[in-house]
């Protein structure tokens, strides 16, 4: 619905504009449009200002159309249009007066979408620079590499179907889900897009969720260099939380080694280390930059991951704890003709009850060739 009346405010408003065109310049006779201005100007100037009255109509007619097609450069020309439509009111104000209001409407949105646009390129500059980290050739998995695995993990990665595949370098991913940022709160749709770095370990996802109608929470969570950060704005323009620090950086390795489920070949990466604990559960610590973290895999009879579990920091700064962390796998699905969990929860175990605050589906997941080099958008 709020697409729906936005998009018309821009078309209509645009088609206002091309009423005082065409008025302008003697095309029409609009009832109620008398071409007087608060100052009287030379006939060279009235041409300029009738133009300009097509110029605006011009632009809020491509705003439309970009918004419509969802090209994050819409902002700028309604933007445009709006400076330009407000100068001709207060020239033609007698007129055009009520146009103040539809520009007063209009913005709200363009704000929004400028904090977005400048959020999301900031992590479109990030991703770039990450992907674009040269690669070791990627080896082929053999049987001979999983020997020393234990034997919950064998079996996770032969039934995964990664023996006779390349080794995964980089991972892109997309997911849609719901999240809630407080124990009984509002869950909310969300949508992320996810890149990976495998050989050395990195990742920027980010994600916009819908708190309101029309009002989107946007956020990137980062790991590289062995350091996380997680940034969370309201539309890209109020910071919400910037979290870094020690308690970042151990839960974002957290995550990083958690999601080596989407790409089961990282599990033979020399700085991951494997304990047998039975013959389906099995202990992964990472180790990276002088830190380490720890996480339990549980994997069904069919060698197919079902859960992760670990201590990991929730919250930020002095109040930020360890609790239990715990992602259930309830989907599977092959992509590339490798089988990986494609819906769950992430859930904190906590004393007073389990708090779930994200319900995640992979919608699209791709490697190493196939990743995209060109990171236009991101969202």
């Amino acid at each position: 619905m709020q697409k729906l009346l936005l998009s018309a405010l821009l078309f209509i408003h645009g088609f206002i504009h091309l009423i005082g065109f065409t008025a302008g310049f003697g095309l029409s006779d609009i009832k109620g449009f008398s071409g007087k201005t608060i100052i009287p100007l030379s006939a060279t100037a009235t041409k300029v200002l009738v133009i300009l009255w097509l110029l605006t109509f011009v632009l809020f007619l491509v705003a439309a159309l970009g918004y419509i097609l969802h090209r994050q450069w819409w902002w700028m020309f309604c933007g445009a249009a709006i400076v330009v439509s407000q100068l001709l009111i207060i020239i033609y104000w007698k007129d055009a007066k009520a146009g103040t209001i539809a520009n007063l409407l209009l913005v709200l949105p363009v704000l929004f979408a400028y904090g977005s646009y400048r959020f999301f390129n900031t992590a479109v500059t990030e991703t770039k620079a990450m992907i674009s980290i040269p690669t070791a050739s990627e080896s082929i998995v053999t049987e001979d590499m999983l020997v020393h695995l234990p034997i919950a993990v064998k079996t996770w990665l032969r039934n995964s179907g990664i023996v006779g595949k390349p080794m995964t370098s980089r991972v892109y991913l997309k997911q849609r889900g719901k999240m809630c940022i407080k124990p009984g709160g509002t869950w909310m749709e969300a949508e992320a897009e996810q890149y990976f770095n495998i050989n050395e370990p990195a990742f920027i996802w980010t994600v916009k969720v819908r708190m309101l109608p029309g009002v989107d929470m946007t956020g990137r969570d980062r790991f590289a260099d062995g350091r996380g950060n997680m940034l969370i704005k309201v539309e890209g323009l109020y910071t919400f939380a910037d979290g870094k620090g020690d308690e970042i950086d151990q839960g974002t390795m957290l995550r990083y080694l958690g999601e080596i489920c989407w790409f089961p070949s990282a599990a033979l990466q020399p700085y991951i280390q494997w304990r047998e604990i039975d013959t389906h559960t099995a202990e992964a610590t990472m180790y990276y930059k002088g830190k380490s973290v720890s996480a339990i895999f549980h994997f069904d009879e069919k060698g197919r991951l079902i859960s992760t579990a670990a201590k990991r920091y929730m919250g930020m700064g002095k109040d930020a704890a360890l609790q239990d962390w715990y992602i259930p796998c309830t989907e599977w699905k092959a992509f590339e003709g490798v089988t990986v969990p494609v819906k769950g929860n992430a859930t904190w175990k906590l004393k007073e009850g389990d708090y779930d605050y994200y319900q995640w589906e992979i919608t699209d997941l791709r490697y190493n060739g196939q990743v995209p080099q060109q990171v236009k958008s991101i969202l």
